[in-house]
């Protein structure tokens, strides 16, 4: 006798069908069953022709384990997991000498029964199972094996390769785990799988990237390197290299951890760029690019209290400066001619230009614009809708740096050329894009000025420029200028332009305002929306004046902490939560917010902070101290064990190392009201006279006037 067991997914459509072919069965010996994942009351069958059960296991019956294979697994494979459940499907399909997939989905499982059943045949539809049972009465024995396996692999290859594929993924995946790679004989076996000879490139770098993310995400860096460096020795392809070790470096700093193989990444970037300057150099500057996006990631630079630039610029930048591409891109192409004396017959014409940012030009153009001798030009390159995509790409200012020729270049130059043509000087602030821009072509006997703020320091846009057609670099502080020279080696050179320290440009008359008693206790930051301010520093001062006197309290002033640029900053946000949380409803801290009127908030404030990690001058903090706030200045750490700092921009006795300093400075100045008004008007005093407009902007007239 012969056993046939028919699964099917779903109520069939046409019962008829069904039924006549169990009569056929039925009448050439064989007992039928027919396993349901469905209500099998749904479908009326005569109990003589088969037995119908329905599989499907209750929802109440489903333990967690269960449910999560269920969630996890494809339409076709549900099926399955409800039929290898149930007991008297099991028994069926063991003893089944035909196993038939009534309808498509069902054929998953009827391949997952034949696997478990070798002897029985597999079939898909009632015809070709029908064909099967009379073939398999005229066959001997041992051609009727021979047709079992021959119909196991025709059902089997409808299904298997896509069954394969998937079990041999979630099978790695689960071997590559973190668990896995965060275990020391784990690590040690695929570290060594991932560089067995005769792996094709393509699949040894996806392996290597699951490997490298599993060890990071263990909390075993070392281990992603081991893993990382162990493929790329077998990876043959320049450039499927360099994508690897890019693509582990970018999951790294996503998770907010400088990658171990930074490095390795650049160098990788750099040196498939060389390879392809001559013979392709649009996929050299892509090379580049990605090698400068590693590079001035914020999560290495703004989003953490430390960056490696400020730590060693050479030895972070080495990479750059051993490419012949890298160096390429700001390589000195001169000018025809060089720039020209002011005219003695007519105005000069000043050009002032800048992207988005015109914060720190408002006192300049006001000065200059009220000036007989000064004919004066304000351009924003933002403000041209049209062109403003021309200044927002730095990938396609290096594509033409490293080709020569571009239409990208002509367009720049039909944009830019008539301000060049009419400008005696231009005055570019920020060295960014449209730094780069102005020195994109030469700029005939026009004077170049370019001011570096900070952050540009720490980004790509300053190794676009071509200082050779840069007449002169302004800073606001030496510390900055010692920083920008050891970054750009080019401000040092033959073809380096002329070098200025000169102060922001700052009115400070407008903040010396009275200040109630009360205010001796109440500390100001202002600035607190990244992690380089640096506000839970302030907060840490707080709570150790506190512990002596409940009186004092802080203000901080500006919009909010941005938690929103990386997970650094995440997590950085988070904690200032929690201390805000704490602090908040005891009056301990108060948030002012963004305010238009700074000197009328500096007014409530009796001791100004400065409590960033890196600053290039900190115009708040000289604001505060303009108002007659006891400035208290952190040693900046990117700059503390430098020439240059806080401690020579500023009075010595302002700036602290620690918050214990910070709050044993704070106490000395506010021990009594007259001290502290007396400590407050010397550093008004010392301000109004170093830094108000009416000083600093002799330097800005000898920078733009003079000869």
């Amino acid at each position: 006798m012969t056993n046939v067991l028919i699964v099917a997914s779903t109520l069939p459509k046409q019962p008829a069908v069904l039924i006549e072919a169990l009569e056929r069965f039925r009448s050439r010996g064989a007992t039928v069953a027919v396993a349901c994942f469905f209500d099998a009351a749904e479908l009326e069958v005569d109990p003589v022709l088969a037995e119908l059960r329905g599989f499907v296991v209750p929802a109440a019956e489903r333990d967690a384990r269960f449910r999560a294979a269920l969630g996890r697994a494809p339409a076709n494979r549900k099926i399955w997991l409800h039929a290898r459940r149930n007991p008297w499907v099991r028994r069926r399909y063991r003893q089944a000498d035909l196993l038939v997939a009534l309808d498509v989905r069902a054929v998953h499982t009827v391949w997952e029964m034949a696997q478990r059943n070798t002897r029985a045949g597999a079939h898909y539809g009632l015809v070709p199972a029908q064909k099967a049972l009379d073939a398999r009465r005229a066959l001997p024995p041992t051609r009727r094996l021979e047709r079992q396996v021959a119909a196991t692999a025709g059902i089997g290859a409808r299904g298997a390769r896509r069954l394969a594929v998937q079990t041999a993924k979630t099978t790695l995946k689960k071997a590559t785990g973190q668990t896995v790679m965060g275990n020391p004989a784990g690590a040690w076996l695929w570290t060594r799988a991932v560089s067995a000879p005769r792996i094709p490139d393509r699949y040894r770098s996806k392996l290597a990237l699951r490997l490298h993310a599993s060890a990071v995400r263990a909390g075993q860096p070392a281990v992603a390197a081991r893993a990382s460096a162990a493929a790329v020795r077998r990876i043959g392809s320049p450039k499927t290299r360099a994508q690897m070790l890019t693509k582990a470096a970018q999951a790294e700093l996503a998770l907010g951890r400088v990658p171990t193989g930074l490095h390795d990444a650049i160098r990788a970037q750099l040196e498939l760029a060389d390879s392809l300057l001559t013979k392709n150099p649009k996929q050299a500057s892509f090379a580049v690019s990605n090698a400068w996006s590693l590079a001035s990631n914020r999560v290495l630079h703004f989003d953490r209290l430390t960056s490696p630039m400020s730590a060693d610029p050479g030895a972070f930048l080495a990479p750059f400066r051993e490419s012949v591409a890298a160096r390429k891109l700001s390589a000195p192409r001169g000018r025809v001619a060089p720039a020209a004396t002011p005219p003695s017959g007519r105005p000069l014409r000043l050009l002032v230009t800048t992207l988005i940012n015109h914060n720190f030009l408002q006192e300049i153009l006001q000065r200059y614009e009220s000036m007989p001798n000064v004919e004066v030009r304000f351009l924003d390159l933002y403000d041209d809708p049209v062109r403003r995509p021309l200044a927002l790409s730095g990938s396609t200012v290096m594509e033409h740096l490293l080709t020569g020729e571009t239409s990208y270049g002509a367009k720049i130059e039909e944009w830019l050329r008539p301000h060049l043509d009419w400008a005696d000087t231009v005055f570019v602030d920020w060295c960014q894009a449209t730094a780069a821009l102005f020195t994109l072509h030469d700029p005939g006997t026009t004077r170049i000025i370019v001011r570096l703020h900070s952050f540009e320091a720490f980004n790509f846009w300053p190794h676009l420029v071509d200082y050779s057609r840069v007449d002169d670099m302004v800073f606001v502080s030496e510390h900055l200028r010692d920083l920008s020279t050891a970054v750009l080696p080019q401000l040092t050179g033959p073809d380096a332009p002329r070098l200025w320290v000169i102060d922001n440009a700052m009115d400070l008359q407008r903040y010396p305002r009275p200040k109630p008693a009360e205010a001796r206790f109440n500390l100001g930051l202002v600035g607190v929306s990244s992690v380089a301010k640096d506000p839970r520093w302030a907060i840490e001062v707080v709570r150790k004046l506190r512990e002596r006197d409940d009186r004092y309290t802080l203000t901080l002033i500006g919009s909010n902490f941005n938690n929103r640029t990386s997970l650094p900053a995440k997590k950085y946000g988070k904690q200032l939560a929690k201390d805000l949380a704490e602090l908040e409803p005891i009056g301990a801290v108060r948030r002012y917010g963004q305010t238009d009127d700074v000197p009328a908030a500096l007014s409530e404030v009796g001791v100004i902070l400065s409590t960033s990690v890196r600053e290039s001058f900190h115009c708040g903090l000289v604001e505060g101290a303009a108002s007659g706030a006891v400035p208290v200045v952190r040693d900046w750490p990117f700059f503390a064990d430098k020439p240059h700092g806080a401690r020579t921009l500023f009075p010595a006795d302002w700036v602290v190392a620690t918050p214990e300093e910070a709050a044993e400075r704070i106490l000395a100045a506010t021990a009594t009201e007259e001290q502290w008004r007396q400590t407050g008007q010397s550093a008004s005093d010392h301000v109004l006279k170093t830094w108000d407009w009416t000083v600093t902007q002799s330097g800005f007239d000898r920078l733009l006037l003079d000869d």
